[in-house]
């Protein structure tokens, strides 16, 4: 089956049409983990142990709910510097904004990179400090679970001892409200998918014809992936001219764009071992919908 990276969702009409989605009411997950991050400070801030420390959050966005552990860590006299790290440059412009009006004399320091790059240009920590690695709103769902797995594996290799990452997972749950989530009654997650294809237009010269593909949705209860497909509705031609390509497409004949996996308690615990850390907390919503999940790199 053809494929397309959900990596490629966020120019700025994708960012733009993200954060209404968020909005929505089917959308329960940026809800569930704000709730999360409200309730989980006082214990964040034991396991800091008083140290200073990096803040990094990998795929950022526009850093609405970390701001509020921003909040509460500078309530509590933390000292730490902020790393905010995602591929949307308007995202992490318009974060820099934020802060700037709201903490000043925070550390900032944005990058601009896929994950793995950005870790890379950041290097080890210095002086002893330690690190908080956010992975939030179930990114990590955006693999399959053995790729998940290998992710954090390589997120494991860039820690040190002692070092934390927060992850953020969505639960199993009412299969209707998965896919309710996945599918809104207003189409702005249609619009989302669909805007990778007028990117691949604008950007790599394509020339799909955009009224003639449909978002379709699927959530498998059993194996806990809600995927994203988008589909043409008669045959079609598309030329690539920055690739010098073009692709045959047959009607209804998909294109698979995302994996939102979903995930159990124990099988997040699997998960933590399989990757070589401690797992030390789960961090959950009063619905049990969401888990920010706390893990440690353990010392030899």
């Amino acid at each position: 089956m053809r494929q397309l990276s959900s990596k490629w969702f966020y120019d700025d009409r994708g960012t733009e049409l993200f954060r209404q989605i968020m909005r929505c009411p089917e959308y329960y997950l940026t809800e569930a983990e704000a709730c999360i991050y409200r309730q989980s400070v006082p214990q964040l801030i034991e396991a800091l142990d008083g140290r200073p420390f990096d803040l990094i959050e990998l795929g950022a966005g526009d850093g609405s709910k970390t701001q509020i552990l921003i909040e509460e860590f500078l309530r509590a006299g933390l000292k730490f510097s902020y790393r905010p790290i995602d591929l949307s440059g308007s995202a992490l412009a318009e974060l820099g904004n934020l802060i700037k009006l709201r903490w000043p004399t925070l550390d900032f320091n944005p990058i601009q990179a896929d994950y793995f790059e950005a870790l890379n240009r950041l290097g080890t920590a210095t002086g002893g400090r330690q690190r908080l690695l956010l992975f939030p709103g179930a990114n990590i769902g955006n693999f399959s679970p053995a790729e998940a797995v290998a992710v954090l594996q390589r997120l494991y290799s860039f820690l040190s001892p002692d070092d934390l990452l927060l992850t953020g997972f969505d639960l199993k749950k009412d299969p209707g409200m998965v896919l309710a989530a996945y599918n809104d009654a207003g189409g702005l997650t249609a619009a989302f998918n669909l805007n990778l294809l007028v990117r691949i237009n604008r950007e790599l010269g394509g020339n799909f014809e955009l009224d003639c593909w449909r978002h379709w949705e699927t959530y498998d209860p059993a194996e806990g992936a809600a995927r994203s497909f988008l589909l043409p509705i008669e045959p079609q031609t598309v030329h690539l001219q920055a690739l010098k390509r073009q692709f045959q497409f047959r009607a209804w004949e998909p294109i698979a764009v995302e994996i939102s996996q979903k995930y159990n308690l124990r099988e997040i615990e699997g998960m933590a071992d399989a990757a070589g850390f401690s797992f030390q907390h789960h961090f959950t919503d009063d619905r049990l919908l969401f888990t920010n999940s706390l893990w440690q790199v353990p010392n030899p």
